[in-house]
């Protein structure tokens, strides 16, 4: 009789800790890039995601304000391709026309190049195991010897 009145406190508990899980963050809001403050680049870059994988040409934006938010976007008109933000301590990413979203708090993963770029263009330095090279002429390049993984463009003057 003690037993089966210990499996329904187990229970119990099992549901409570598995319904008090993880929540994936709210979708980041759509920024308004013409207010005050954002400084926008666009270019052409061509994006290698992997070795041996081909290379997509499209159109990026690159867009970032004073406090440290950034937009990055990839496409080939009309289809987006990558676009990612940071707004304080949030970061999301999304991929394709009907996007795939990971979003997360804090510092944003160093694996997606979109995320590197921003600083990587400003001057600073890109995480390991990425690395940014200028190439002249305002040709710059972001590549992952590891993975093969590349971005390789120029922004409009």
């Amino acid at each position: 009789m003690e037993s089966f009145l210990r499996f329904p406190r187990w229970l119990c508990l099992g549901l409570l800790v598995l319904s008090a899980g993880c929540r994936t963050p709210a979708p980041l809001p759509g920024v308004d890039l013409s207010t005050a403050g954002w400084k926008l680049q666009r270019g052409q870059a061509l994006w290698t995601r992997s070795a041996g994988q081909p290379e997509i040409a499209g159109e990026l934006l690159l867009a970032s304000n004073p406090r440290g938010d950034c937009v990055v976007q990839f496409s080939k008109i009309p289809f987006p391709i990558v676009a990612a933000q940071t707004a304080g301590d949030h970061w999301q990413i999304e991929f394709g026309a009907r996007p795939y979203r990971v979003a997360g708090i804090g510092r944003p993963p160093a694996r997606w190049l979109w995320f590197q770029l921003p600083a990587a263009v400003a001057g600073g330095d890109a995480p390991q195991p990425w690395r940014f090279e200028s190439l002249g002429d305002g040709r710059w390049r972001l590549a992952n010897p590891r993975s093969g993984e590349l971005l390789e463009g120029a922004f409009f003057p």
